[in-house]
């Protein structure tokens, strides 16, 4: 199967920038949020959006990275303890295929009283499973029910996202 490109390098990088201006707009109140980038894609999705943030706004993020198996994600781990009691989380991956693994990752923040969770994509997928709409998306995109959004990575940085 052959891949078909939806996000080359540049337009990726606008659809990053683009979100960081709405994560500002939506919470100009805060002065401190954590992003809980799902490991491995997500992480570096949060990371991204946390530098533009910090960037164009007073907003102080914390990144914390969230671990689970994307096939079984009945176990998930944060990298550190933290209170999140009133505090503002943005739970960020880089797709959205069938919602589950958003889902699953929201578990241990499920413990805690947090101001608010808001949750972020870079690629939306229509034809989701589970019942998660995310609050922030770069791109929606419908698909077949066979086809599955992947996003590249060289290194550190998002280089595309393709469909198979």
């Amino acid at each position: 199967m052959e891949k078909k490109y939806i996000l080359d390098k540049d337009s990726t990088n606008r659809k990053l920038k683009r979100l960081a201006f709405e994560i500002v707009e939506r919470n100009y109140d805060e002065q401190q949020m954590f992003f809980a980038g799902i490991r491995q894609n997500g992480l570096i999705v949060a990371k991204t959006l946390a530098e533009e943030v910090m960037n164009i706004s007073n907003i102080h993020v914390e990144l914390v990275e969230v671990t689970l198996d994307k096939k079984y994600p009945v176990e998930v781990f944060l990298d550190r303890e933290i209170g999140f009691n009133n505090q503002s989380v943005l739970l960020i991956d880089d797709v959205a295929n069938s919602g589950k693994t958003m889902l699953y990752a929201l578990k241990p923040f499920l413990g805690f009283q947090p101001k608010k969770i808001q949750t972020l994509v870079l690629v939306e997928r229509t034809h989701k499973t589970f019942p998660v709409q995310p609050d922030y998306v770069g791109l929606s995109i419908a698909t077949t029910l066979e086809e599955h959004i992947y996003v590249e990575l060289k290194g550190d940085e998002i280089t595309g996202a393709y469909l198979l």
